[in-house]
C-alpha cells in the first residue's frame, strides 16, 4: 500500500526581490525635487534658532512645544487634534482629486526608500548589475559592495534618528551628549529605534510597507471615484501587444515590461488599478520614453482618469471634473477648519491665570477691623519676551492687594505667587462674593488676563 508523503502547505507565499530600474522623466524629476524639499525641512528645521532657542522643539521634559515663536502647553492640545483633523481632510482632498499622490512623491516610506535605493545603485550598479550580483556566491568583491551599502544605509539611518530626537530635545544638546558619551539612556534609545525602524522599512522592507502594512492603501479606494486622476493604462491604445513594431492590427504597447522593471512595487499597471499602485508615475515616465524611440505618441500610460479613458474627455473637459460634490464638501470643510484654527490662534489670550484661594485661611478679620483672604496665584506667560504685570482686584467697594501689586514673569514660564486681598469690615455680604483679578502688562495695553475668584466674609 503506498502511503502519500507528506504535503507541507505554504499560507504565505516567499516574497520575490524586486529591483527597480532607475528612470529619468517628468516625474522622476518631481520626486527627487520631493525628496530634497521634505529632507532639507526634517533635518534644516532643528537647526534654526529664534529668540534664542531651537525654533521647532517639542519639549517634553518641560511641557512646552515651540513653533517659530508660538508657545503652546499641555493645555492648547486642542490644537494638536485640530492640525491632525486638517491633515485627514487634506489627505482626503488630495485623494479625491489626484489619487495616491502622496504616496507616491512625499510619504517619507516613499522617500526614504528612493534614498536608499540611489545608495543601492551607488554600490551595487544597475539594475541588471544588482540582480546578476545577488546570484553570485560570497567573494571579496560581493562583501564588500554589500557591506558598503550596508554601511551607508545605517549613517542615513543613525542621522535621521539623532534628528528625529532633535525635534524632541535641544539637538545642540543633543548632539553634545552624543559627541561627550552622555547621552541619556531615553535618547540613546529613540536615536537607535528610530534608525533600526528606518534602515528596515526603507532598506529591507521597502514595498512591504506600501502592500501590507500601510492601512491607508486599504481604505483609499473609499475616496476615489470615476473622475479621480490615477496612474491608468490604456487599453484601447495599447492592446493587443505585439513586440514587433507596425504590425498589422497591434496596438502601441510592443510589451517591452519597461513599465514593470521600474515600477517600486513591482505590479504590471497594464492589468488595470490596484491597490499596490502608489502613485508614483515612474510606469509613467518609462512608457513614455519607449514612445519617444518607437516614434508613438505619448500617454500610452498617464495620469488620467477612469471617464477620461472610457469617453475619451480632453485634458480640458477632465479639469471642469475637478470641482464636483465630493471634493467641494472636503474644500469647504478643510476652509472652514483651517479658517477656525488660524483665528483661534490669533486671537489666543498669551496669558494665562488660575486662582486658588487658601483652604487653610478662611477669610479672617485682621486689623482696623479689615477683612483678609489669601490666594495662590498661578500664572502662565506664553509669549517669548519676560513680562511685568500689575495685579488689580475689583468686585467690592474697598477691595484691595495688600502685597506688592506688581510681578514680573520670565519668557515662556510659569510663576506661582501668594497674593493678601482686603476690604473694609463692613463691606460686602456675609457669605460668599464674587471677585475679579486682573493681571494687566505694562509693555502692552492690550496684553490682560482676567480670573474670577470668591471673596469670604466671615458670618
Amino acid at each position: 500500500m503506498n502511503v502519500p508523503k507528506e504535503a507541507v502547505i505554504r499560507m504565505y507565499a516567499a516574497r520575490e526581490e524586486i529591483y527597480p530600474r532607475e528612470i529619468k522623466g517628468r516625474y522622476a524629476s518631481l520626486r527627487w525635487a520631493c525628496v530634497w524639499l521634505t529632507q532639507l525641512l526634517f533635518y534644516g528645521l532643528p537647526w534654526i534658532e529664534l529668540h534664542g532657542r531651537q525654533a521647532v522643539l517639542f519639549d517634553l521634559a518641560s511641557r512646552k512645544f515651540y513653533l517659530f515663536g508660538l508657545v503652546l502647553w499641555p493645555q492648547d492640545f486642542i490644537y494638536l487634534a485640530a492640525l491632525l483633523i486638517l491633515c485627514a481632510y487634506g489627505l482626503f482632498l488630495v485623494t479625491a482629486v489626484a489619487g495616491r499622490v502622496w504616496c507616491g512623491f512625499a510619504c517619507p516610506q516613499t522617500v526614504y526608500t528612493e534614498i536608499f535605493l540611489w545608495i543601492e545603485r551607488k554600490f551595487e550598479g544597475a539594475r541588471s548589475a544588482r540582480i546578476r550580483l545577488d546570484r553570485l556566491p560570497w567573494t571579496v568583491e560581493k562583501i564588500a559592495r554589500k557591506g558598503g551599502k550596508h554601511a551607508a544605509w545605517g549613517l542615513v539611518a543613525l542621522w535621521t534618528g539623532f534628528t528625529f530626537v532633535g525635534y524632541f530635545t535641544p539637538v545642540r544638546s543633543l548632539g553634545g551628549g552624543i559627541a561627550s558619551f552622555g547621552l541619556g539612556p531615553w535618547e540613546t534609545f529613540w536615536v537607535l529605534f528610530y534608525a533600526l525602524a528606518t534602515y528596515g522599512n526603507a532598506g529591507w522592507l521597502r514595498e512591504q510597507v506600501c502592500k501590507y502594512m500601510c492601512p491607508y492603501a486599504r481604505f483609499q479606494s473609499a475616496m476615489f471615484d470615476k473622475d479621480t486622476l490615477i496612474v491608468t493604462y490604456d487599453t484601447k491604445r495599447g492592446e493587443p501587444r505585439s513586440p514587433r513594431m507596425g504590425s498589422s492590427g497591434a496596438g502601441d504597447c510592443i510589451d517591452c515590461s519597461m513599465c514593470v522593471q521600474v515600477c517600486p512595487t513591482g505590479i504590471d499597471i497594464r492589468k488595470g488599478l490596484q491597490y499596490e499602485c502608489i502613485g508614483c508615475a515612474a510606469c509613467v515616465d518609462a512608457c513614455n520614453s519607449v514612445m519617444d524611440k518607437i516614434n508613438r505618441p505619448r500617454g500610452l500610460i498617464r495620469y488620467a482618469t477612469e471617464n477620461a479613458i472610457t469617453d475619451k474627455l480632453l485634458p480640458a473637459q477632465v479639469r471642469q471634473r475637478v470641482l464636483r460634490p465630493r471634493v467641494m464638501i472636503y474644500t469647504t470643510v478643510l476652509a472652514i477648519l483651517g479658517i477656525a484654527m488660524v483665528a483661534s490662534l490669533a486671537l489666543r489670550n498669551p496669558l494665562k491665570l488660575d486662582v486658588i484661594r487658601d483652604r487653610g485661611s478662611m477669610g479672617r478679620e485682621v486689623e482696623d477691623g479689615m477683612i483678609e483672604n489669601v490666594y495662590r496665584l498661578q500664572l502662565m506667560n506664553t509669549t517669548e519676551e519676560p513680562q511685568r504685570l500689575r495685579i488689580t482686584v475689583d468686585g467690592i467697594a474697598s477691595i484691595r492687594v495688600v502685597d506688592e501689586d506688581v510681578v514680573e514673569i520670565a519668557a515662556a514660564s510659569t510663576r506661582a505667587f501668594p497674593v493678601r486681598v482686603r476690604i473694609a469690615g463692613g463691606d460686602g455680604k456675609p457669605g460668599s462674593n464674587r471677585i475679579a483679578f486682573t493681571l494687566a502688562s505694562e509693555q502692552s495695553v492690550a496684553l490682560q488676563v482676567t480670573e474670577e475668584a470668591a471673596f469670604i466674609v466671615p458670618k
